[in-house]
């Protein structure tokens, strides 16, 4: 109440006096309201990563540093792990370690800094492609219903290829494929593509093409995100679908394409027919058209009865028996023609199957291991022959070596002399003159001898 009056008559309003807890609470409110959402770019340095799961980092730039931290239930994107040095792309709100006063970032979201500017360049390709018309519906190419043979692009050791052949094999056998294998990553990706959709064209051998890859972060489908491909797809004059990634990606390619699959084999149901489905309906028509045909004949079959009730006696036997005939024949014509038509569709079927079993892999994989079966047994016959060369050889080597050494020789008769007071070995009668000793030694022991004479020979 005494406050209340000196601040009434002017005098100098309360002292607010606050805790360090309490103003850090304060401060921190500030922060956290004033900042709740906000992105910020820079280098990570002293990156700790404890047992807790959680992420504790430095984000730095030229002049400046904060302390961040992202907790084990945010989410960091594929692909970008945190690590000391790498430049990145920080989600998060603003706020204050209260126990220690610091002011940090609380991280819920960490991209690779790159990746940024990947997408802005994607919104801008897609943008400009889409003013340009290569999107334009009007322009894409309806897709064949049976085609006779599908080329697919893609990479030849890649998943997205196996799980291609995979869902043809098992929806349309007999339908054939042509792989045009490429890069589907990297600096050469996208000209071999580009020279793929080209050839394929060229050849003319394919009624649809297939442009697949598995998944990948953006860097991964740069390829599939040029203005290039796009525009060779544009270009293709045969039907194109892609199955680029997983269903949430979209590429640049995928836009550009006559249609778009979600995913490899999704694209590989859309290029080709249902196998099962096709046989099922086959079985209905035919047996549709075997009631189509044998109806008529009943009908005439029941016309005759009521005419022949109608005629009674008067009825001419002949007449009747001729019609009777005729009715056989062509009952027994319909039938014929109804066999003709599936032992037709059976031929057909079997030669499908001959031609399927024919590019069955399996062969070409079992002649493939009795090559390497030969070849490792050659590459054995040829290891053990040169080890008896080099045998050999060493033993010679060593009959010689043994013939040479100076033991051998000493065997033979032959001995050393050597001068011990100099140390040296006498080769010739110059070298000591009478009253010198030497030392001979033989192959076995030696002998202190003394120079009585000398004498040179030539």
């Amino acid at each position: 109440m005494h406050d209340e009056l000196l601040n009434q008559h002017g005098a100098a309003p309360a002292r607010r006096t606050f805790s360090v807890t309490e103003l850090s609470r304060e401060v921190r409110l500030l922060l956290e309201s004033g900042f709740p959402d906000i992105w910020v770019e820079g280098e990570i340095s002293n990156l700790a990563t404890p047992a807790s799961g959680h992420l504790y980092f430095t984000l730095k730039d030229a002049n400046s540093q904060v302390r961040c931290a992202l907790f084990r239930n945010r989410h960091v994107k594929p692909n970008a792990a945190p690590a000391d040095g790498l430049q990145v792309l920080v989600r998060g709100r603003l706020s204050l370690y209260e126990r220690r006063g610091d002011f940090q970032l609380i991280a819920t979201y960490l991209e690779h800094a790159g990746e940024g500017a990947l997408r802005r360049a994607f919104e801008l390709l897609k943008r400009k492609l889409e003013a340009e018309g290569i999107f334009d519906p009007a322009h894409k190419q309806p897709l064949p219903k049976f085609p006779d043979r599908v080329g697919v692009i893609s990479s030849a050791s890649g998943a997205a290829l196996r799980d291609v052949l995979s869902t043809l094999r098992r929806r349309f056998p007999a339908l054939a494929v042509q792989l045009f294998p490429v890069a589907v990553q990297g600096t050469a990706a996208t000209q071999q593509i580009i020279d793929a959709l080209q050839l394929a064209e060229r050849v003319g051998s394919c009624d649809l093409l297939l442009l697949v890859r598995g998944g990948g972060s953006l860097e991964d489908l740069a390829a599939f995100n040029s203005e290039a491909v796009a525009q060779a797809i544009y270009a293709c004059g045969i039907p194109i679908v892609t199955g680029v990634g997983h269903e949430t990606d979209f590429t640049i390619a995928d836009f550009a394409a006559d249609c778009r699959a979600p995913t490899p084999t999704a694209a590989a149901e859309l290029a080709s027919p249902d196998g099962t489905a096709l046989w099922h309906r086959l079985c209905e028509l035919q047996a549709r058209l075997i009631g189509i045909i044998e109806r008529p004949v009943q009908s005439l079959q029941q016309r005759v009865d009521w005419l022949s009730r109608r005629l009674g006696q008067v009825h001419p036997q002949q007449q009747l028996t001729l019609r009777r005939r005729r009715l056989g024949d062509l009952s027994k014509t319909q039938r014929l023609l109804i066999d003709n038509l599936i032992n037709t569709q059976r031929r057909s079927v079997t030669e499908l199957t001959a031609r399927l079993a024919a590019q069955n892999p399996f062969h070409r994989i079992a002649q493939l291991q009795l090559r390497r079966i030969g070849a490792a047994r050659a590459l054995a016959r040829a290891g053990r022959s040169a080890w008896q060369r080099y045998r050999y050889r060493l033993s010679v080597l060593e009959t010689h070596l043994t013939g040479a050494s100076p033991s051998a020789i000493l065997e033979r008769g032959y001995a050393i002399i050597r001068d011990p007071r100099r140390n040296i070995i006498v080769r010739r009668t110059d070298q000591v003159a009478v009253g010198d000793r030497v030392a001979a030694r033989l192959a076995v022991g030696e002998l202190r001898l003394q120079v009585v004479d000398e004498s040179a020979e030539d």
